[in-house]
């Protein structure tokens, strides 16, 4: 049998029940899609369930506010993707009368869609012959063929996308790219893989070579960066002081608590700090330590300390940016995933 052949008959007999197979509806494929990127199956299921149910259709997500889709998105990280999808939502109803695209070429220009979103929804609604690479795709093919050309160059995807475009040829596109796919996720794992079961053991160069752990190969560009954010929750007469963040950095347009965010560690006992808090807050303002947290992001660690403060005063006419809203009114409104944990801790 053929490595395509090997790969899809290990699919018919291995494959997840999702409920996103199945259909060609591109909409649906188009939400999945989204919702899976740097995303595990078993965490963005349940998102892709509740974006369905709330939205049904490209029509009923374009009427969406923005507030609504970020909330449904909490906890799923890189946020930047629900508003893309708004975005897009709308275009399609502006610009394709409502009728979700299925062409690669018109895929590829939608907002949020790069080429492998594309190829899925292209492959899985219209069986248009385009191959797809994701992560999986690109380690079984490493693998497999024995390539040492790091993934994350320009030469490296150029000459994975040609391969993976020849070795679909002769296929069912859809039927083929959900077979290499769910065999890279499930099957040739990064971690563990199941090399003593696997149908291509004996034709596969890394099995061979002994080289099943160095590949696929991936240069070291990631730089982290450290960030100290201090929150300040103020509370008074069901009320809880909050501010949107502002675009161009993470998190935008989400909810969190008066921020202080410094270079460095400091504690409550800090003059620096100190003087930071009675310049926004008045000399009487009073902080206690509530809790600390670790949250990490591809590029960033933010380190954050929450503190309980009283005895405040913001003049609201010139703090455009702190407003006092009711509590339950807060609850409802879409936070990163750190606020939203913090809040289900200990506001009641």
């Amino acid at each position: 049998m053929s490595f395509q052949s090997e790969i899809v008959a290990w699919y018919h007999k291995n494959k997840r029940d999702l409920p996103w197979r199945g259909t060609t509806d591109p909409y649906v494929i188009w939400l999945s899609e989204i919702i899976l990127q740097q995303t595990r199956v078993e965490q963005g299921l349940p998102y892709f369930l509740r974006f369905l149910e709330n939205f049904p259709n490209v029509e009923a997500f374009a009427n969406a506010t923005e507030e609504k889709v970020l909330k449904l998105w909490q906890g799923l990280g890189y946020y930047s993707r629900g508003r893309n999808m708004l975005y897009t939502a709308k275009h399609i109803m502006a610009h394709f009368n409502g009728r979700f695209p299925t062409v690669y070429q018109d895929l590829i220009k939608l907002k949020g869609v790069g080429a492998y979103t594309a190829a899925a929804i292209a492959s899985f609604s219209s069986n248009e012959k385009k191959a797809v690479v994701d992560g999986n795709v690109y380690r079984v093919l490493a693998r497999y063929f024995g390539i040492k050309e790091p993934i994350n160059t320009s030469t490296g995807q150029k000459m994975f996308a040609l391969l993976a475009q020849e070795l679909i040829t002769d296929q069912q596109s859809s039927l083929y790219n959900q077979a290499i796919m769910e065999f890279g996720a499930l099957h040739c794992k990064p971690k563990l893989p199941k090399c003593g079961e696997c149908p291509l053991r004996l034709s596969c160069e890394a099995f061979k070579n002994d080289q099943v752990e160095t590949l696929p190969l991936k240069l070291k560009k990631l730089k982290i960066k450290k960030r100290w954010f201090n929150y300040f929750v103020g509370i008074t007469d069901s009320h809880i002081l909050t501010r949107q963040r502002k675009p161009g950095d993470i998190w935008q347009h989400l909810y969190d608590f008066p921020l202080i965010e410094m270079e460095a560690e400091h504690t409550e006992t800090n003059v620096a700090f100190l003087e930071r808090v009675a310049e926004i807050f008045g000399k009487g303002a009073h902080i206690r330590h509530l809790e600390s947290k670790k949250h990490l992001l591809t590029h960033q660690i933010i380190y954050v300390n929450f503190f309980a403060i009283d005895n405040y005063i913001i003049n609201f006419n010139q703090s455009a940016e702190v407003k006092s809203v009711k509590i339950k009114a807060f609850k409802q409104l879409p936070h990163p995933k750190i606020i939203g944990d913090f809040i289900e801790k200990h506001i009641d």
